[in-house]
């Protein structure tokens, strides 16, 4: 079925039929069970993390549902955990369009969105009006575009505010490429001093915190930043989300390749599975990670198991193969562990890195 609202799908400008999908969601999110049936996830899947259980490790990354009005809906197709955001302090249109371009050949989406949202305050009241919460709900906060640098955590500790009493973790988004000189935020100190500026709040709320980052780091910065953010596991439940978009263009194949913005999808796979091993060691396993970039499948998902991640997130594969695309990974990562002689999903994590 999915296969033909995708064909429709993808008549469309990529953001009308993104708005389309995240609008029809919202206002009816039993439509999901049209496209896949309920399912139980194995207890083999099942991880408590940072304080939270997590009934299998899919969740949907953040971008998809900006504004948290598709939440149900996006529970239906069967996510143990959903991200909305990014989500700003002040309400923001985002970058002119067109914005957001599909790389069909490569299995891939460019966006230069450029944080589009009604802000923080807009996203907790809309969170609030959920009757009941199936799963884990995070919320990724950022910067407003016309903040500075040196007034972001400012920015950050407004919208944490806003959002932390209905959080379940809050993602600090510093890797965005389409926000100018965001990522310039990501050094070991920036980090460590916007933490703990955020420190007593999520402590307040026990609210644990995951920082997003960037798979176009070299080594040796990633390295300097978890260093610095293993000095806050001691106090703060903090953990790595690896990895945002990537500015990079290498061996792609469909004509919107040039565009401008960052990309998502198979391309990212190796990059961000890369990231994660590194994150995994230079934090000695200390720092839970979610893997995200390029996972369209079973296997893709448990390489970056084995790589270091704990959970993980799915966006573009979402768009590409539709919300049967959950199950498939959930059941196919059961059978993997079962082959390979694990008991437990957490006897993976790492493995390959060990």
């Amino acid at each position: 079925m999915y296969s033909l609202a995708r064909a429709l799908l993808f008549q469309l400008d990529a953001e009308r039929a993104h708005r389309l999908v995240m609008h029809n969601l919202g206002r009816w999110p039993l439509l999901a069970k049209l496209a896949v049936s309920r399912f139980e996830a194995p207890a083999t899947l099942e991880q408590t993390i940072l304080g939270h259980s997590f009934a299998h490790p899919v969740g949907l990354a953040a971008g998809l549902d900006k504004d948290g009005i598709a939440i149900r809906g996006m529970f239906q197709c069967g996510f143990s955990s959903v991200e909305v955001g990014t989500v700003t302090p002040l309400p923001q249109p985002g970058n002119e369009q067109p914005r957001l371009f599909r790389l069909k050949q490569d299995e891939a989406l460019i966006n230069r969105m450029g944080f589009n949202n009604h802000g923080s305050a807009s996203c907790a009241a809309q969170i609030r009006k959920l009757s009941q919460r199936p799963g884990i709900i995070g919320v990724n906060i950022g910067k407003n575009k016309i903040t500075p640098n040196e007034s972001a955590g400012a920015d950050y500790m407004k919208a944490l505010l806003d959002v932390v009493s209905v959080a379940d973790y809050i993602t600090v988004n510093l890797s965005s490429p389409n926000t100018p000189g965001l990522r310039d935020l990501q050094s070991a100190s920036t980090v460590k001093d916007l933490c703990k500026q955020l420190e007593p709040t999520l402590l307040d709320n026990n609210t644990p915190v995951f920082i997003k980052l960037s798979p176009d780091l070299n080594e040796e910065t990633l390295i300097d930043i978890i260093e610095s953010i293993k000095t806050l596991s001691t106090s703060l439940k903090i953990g790595i989300i690896a990895t945002n978009t990537t500015v990079t263009r290498e061996n792609l194949h469909s004509p919107a390749q040039h565009e401008t913005g960052g990309l998502s999808g198979k391309p990212l796979t190796a990059r961000s599975t890369k990231v994660i091993q590194t994150v995994w060691r230079a934090s000695g396993g200390q720092l839970p990670i979610i893997g995200c970039g390029g996972i369209f499948d079973a296997a893709d998902a448990y390489e970056k198991i084995r790589a270091g991640a704990s959970l993980l997130q799915i966006y573009t594969a979402f768009i590409y193969r539709g919300p049967t695309v959950v199950r498939d990974i959930v059941s196919g990562l059961d059978e993997l562990l079962k082959a390979d002689g694990f008991k437990h999903i957490s006897e993976a994590v790492g493995c390959d890195v060990r």
